[in-house]
């Protein structure tokens, strides 16, 4: 087991060789919805938690976190995505307790970008209806506790794209470690390799050309074939560390590096305060490596992010609910607002 341990370990440490930043490739990976946060606690600090998260909603930062599921969670979060756009992501999750040292997730996301006005090139300015994309993706996940220290986990994620006549399927995975150490347990690093797959390409009647042959009358049909396009892998390094305080309070430092394949490379900072487990209080900061300001980043996401969750217990058997809060500073637009319940059972 130590054995497989390490070479997983090298195996992470010598992707940064292979997907390292490269802005160039910007616009060249599609997909892009994998790199969209739907989780409103992990996303309220800056994505920097890859290392701290723990429960269902590490699928999307670091699958080795829901080694700690403790017992059966539900989680569901409504995010309206750049308001004044009218794009929407709704996602929830299921996670469950396997043995002593297993834990399983399961969780759907879906984006979408409201009615569209349809247009032909023989009508232009529409009048013949709307129609609508869809993003979404399914992630089925196992995690598994391999020492006290150790933790592991692995992700397959089916990913569909689509509009009413033209469709891209395909599939991802996540992989990701973490390392617990400190006397009580309060420092961790974590490293995740996610968005890994084959190429993916469109692919339905959209893409076809038909046409009527005049000295014959016949109709010729013409499918034309779309440029397969890769996924938007990434290496993601992190660290955490708890400073425990008197009467059940913690303050928790996150630090975490991303190594982008296909645009800059970025870094996340964030801070949690821990009362007593009942209120969580959350903030970070995002930014692209190479620019200085919010102002000239190449990615929107850029700048500062924040976030609450209030959590109260529901029974004697430790079940809680939390409600979950994060905003999102972005540039263009109105922000991102996250809002989500968190149910444990």
């Amino acid at each position: 087991m130590k054995k497989s341990i390490i070479s997983f370990i090298l195996l992470l440490g010598m992707s940064f060789t292979l997907f390292a930043g490269n802005p160039d490739r910007s616009g060249s990976a599609g997909a892009s919805h994998l790199l969209v946060n739907p989780w409103a606690r992990s996303s309220g600090l800056g994505n920097s938690s890859l290392s701290s998260v723990t429960g269902v909603e590490s699928v999307f930062l670091n699958v080795a976190g829901l080694a700690f599921t403790k017992k059966t969670e539900l989680l569901f979060t409504n995010t309206q995505y750049f308001v004044g756009t009218g794009i929407k992501l709704n996602a929830a999750a299921f996670g469950q307790k396997i043995g002593k040292s297993g834990a399983f997730g399961l969780s759907v996301v879906n984006m979408n970008f409201g009615d569209i006005a349809r247009t032909t090139e023989a009508l232009p300015e529409g009048g013949i209806g709307s129609f609508t994309v869809n993003y979404s993706n399914i992630g089925i996940s196992f995690a598994k506790e391999f020492s006290n220290s150790i933790y592991g986990g692995l992700t397959v994620r089916l990913i569909s794209e689509a509009i009413y006549n033209v469709r891209s399927q395909g599939v991802a995975f996540d992989a990701g470690i973490r390392y617990v150490t400190g006397e009580k347990d309060n420092i961790r690093f974590g490293i995740t390799l996610r968005n890994v797959g084959p190429p993916m390409r469109y692919k339905g009647d959209g893409l076809t050309v038909s046409a009527v042959i005049p000295a014959s009358g016949n109709t010729l049909t013409v499918e034309q074939r779309s440029q397969a396009y890769e996924m938007p892998s990434m290496v993601n390094v992190g660290f955490g560390y708890d400073f425990l305080m008197k009467n059940n309070m913690k303050l928790t430092a996150n630090a975490a590096y991303t190594s982008n394949s296909f645009s800059k490379d970025q870094i996340a900072l964030g801070l949690e305060y821990n009362l007593r487990s009942r209120l969580f209080l959350r903030g970070g900061y995002q930014q692209d490596i190479g620019t200085n300001t919010t102002y000239n980043a190449k990615s929107a996401l850029s700048g500062p992010t924040a976030g609450m969750t209030i959590q109260l217990p529901t029974g004697d058997n430790g079940s809680v609910i939390g409600l979950d809060y994060s905003y999102r500073l972005t540039n263009p637009f109105n922000g991102i607002h996250s809002m989500g319940i968190h149910i444990t059972l």
